[in-house]
């Protein structure tokens, strides 16, 4: 009597989600630095204009203290992310599993048929023929060609789009720009062509710290040793290869032996040899086993889930933990203190530095006595046209009289991103301090401010006005 299987239902593999996911970032990294909302981009750190463009924002290189929050948001996303769902940032986002799935996957694969079939990753082409001498050539000349995109798209967050072409026009004028899309280029070539997967199993620092972020409600790929049976022994070496033979030992053991979620995988493991660090997380096991057990009527042995649920039976995955709670507060506390300093954007630059000289003393024509200090203003124009500008003096209260500006008598033009050096000299013919043995130091306030944009385009400085004491007065000429 023969004992008849039916399928079920496959549901939409892992690798196409992935492929439409990877097409969605390719898209956005190409994209975003074309956008521009009233000249600013969405993400921007130029070092050649010293700025930074947040959420297209601009902010000056002074401003740079939102810098390490967006860090800290980077890492503890990736960290919380690993504690949920394991090496899911290797996977599904990271450029390096991108550029190997359009080099191996779409160019040698499907391209140009130089592999057989994106299922068998272990089986490399046959070098010995010519024709795939030639297919390989052309394989690394395509993705030469892909390298020098990605380095350009990567350059173009710190140098826009608009100034990259402009520079690459001249090249030899710009040899730093220059040099550095050459090696970025190289380094992809090298990477993705030559040391392929290596780079993800014994360069990137990322695989040796997850383990210390695993928990038993982690979600990974995960053979069910307790419906398939356990083809490794405690000491991680493989005892069994053949079905039958494990079926003699684990009667109940519905593992086939045949190996597809070993020749599908990228980075060369077993995934029924349990936790790696060679796992990324692409779940392309996941996809392979599903269809084979999917044709005997039977649910994946390969599956995203947990230790918690698959192999101690203990329930269902824990997603919102206590550990992914912390992360979740640390990084919406650090965006919102982002949102709030950004939200303190100066929309311009200034900075007071006083003249050596404390004071110089006068007589005017008219008997007045003439007190003036010497100001140097550094001032920036961080908006994206040219404005008018000029100050005002706020004495503390309580100091009777009042502070004029001899100079500069007008207000006065800067341009977008240029600093400008102003003289500025303040006058009083008044009696604002009375101190017969000491200069007073006076503290005032400078309101700097764009004319028309008053209340928007302002900021507050404080700095001291010298007042000299009674000789000295006395002794003005």
């Amino acid at each position: 009597m023969t004992q008849e299987t039916t399928t079920i239902k496959l549901p939409t593999p892992w690798r196409f989600k992935r492929y439409y996911f990877f097409i969605l970032i390719t898209v956005m990294a190409l994209v975003l630095p074309w956008v521009e909302i009233n000249g600013s981009h969405f993400f921007l750190l130029s070092f050649d204009k010293l700025k930074l463009h947040l959420g297209f924002v601009q902010f000056d290189m002074q401003e740079l203290y939102l810098l390490p929050f967006l860090l800290m948001m980077l890492f503890l996303g990736i960290f919380g992310m690993t504690v949920m769902g394991g090496r899911v940032f290797c996977g599904w986002i990271c450029p390096q599993t991108i550029f190997r799935v359009i080099y191996r996957d779409v160019i040698e694969t499907k391209l140009l048929k130089l592999r057989k079939r994106i299922k068998n990753k272990q089986q490399e082409p046959d070098m010995s023929i010519a024709a795939n001498k030639v297919k390989k050539a052309v394989a690394v000349l395509l993705w030469v060609i892909l390298s020098f995109v990605a380095s350009a798209n990567l350059l173009w967050f710190f140098v826009p789009p608009e100034d990259f072409f402009a520079y690459m026009a001249n090249p030899l004028d710009h040899m730093i720009l220059l040099g550095t899309l050459l090696s970025f280029a190289l380094f992809l070539v090298y990477d993705i062509v030559f040391l392929k997967e290596d780079y993800c199993i014994y360069v990137c620092p990322y695989s040796r710290i997850q383990s210390v972020l695993y928990d038993e409600n982690t979600v990974m790929a995960l053979y069910n040793t307790n419906r398939g049976g356990h083809i490794y022994n405690d000491d991680k070496e493989k005892v069994f290869t053949k079905q039958k033979d494990l079926q003699a030992v684990e009667a109940h053991a519905e593992c086939t032996a045949c190996e597809s979620c070993v020749t599908v995988c990228p980075t060369h493991i077993d995934i029924r040899k349990g936790l790696q660090l060679e796992c990324i997380n692409c779940l392309e096991c996941v996809d392979a086993c599903t269809v084979v057990m999917g044709k005997l009527g039977k649910p994946s042995l390969v599956t995203w889930s947990s230790e918690y649920e698959i192999i101690d039976k203990q329930g269902k995955t824990k997603y919102f933990r206590p550990k992914i709670i912390a992360y979740i507060v640390l990084l919406v506390g650090i965006a919102a203190a982002m949102v709030i300093m950004g939200s303190k954007k100066e929309h311009m630059l200034l900075n007071i530095n006083k003249e050596n000289r404390l004071y110089s003393v006068h007589k005017e024509r008219d008997g007045r006595i003439a007190v003036e200090n010497a100001y140097e203003f550094l001032l920036q124009n961080t908006q994206n046209k040219t404005l008018n500008f000029y100050f005002e003096v706020i004495l503390p209260e309580g100091v009777q009289g009042t502070l004029e500006i001899e100079k500069p008598k007008d207000s006065f033009d800067v341009t977008p991103d240029i600093k400008k050096k102003k003289i500025v000299v303040l006058r009083t013919y008044d009696k604002l301090a009375d101190d017969a043995r000491h200069d007073t130091i006076i503290p005032i306030t400078i309101r700097a401010y764009a004319i028309g944009h008053e209340g928007e385009i302002e900021v507050l400085r404080k700095s001291t006005f010298t007042y000299p004491r009674e000789d000295v007065l006395r002794e003005a000429k």
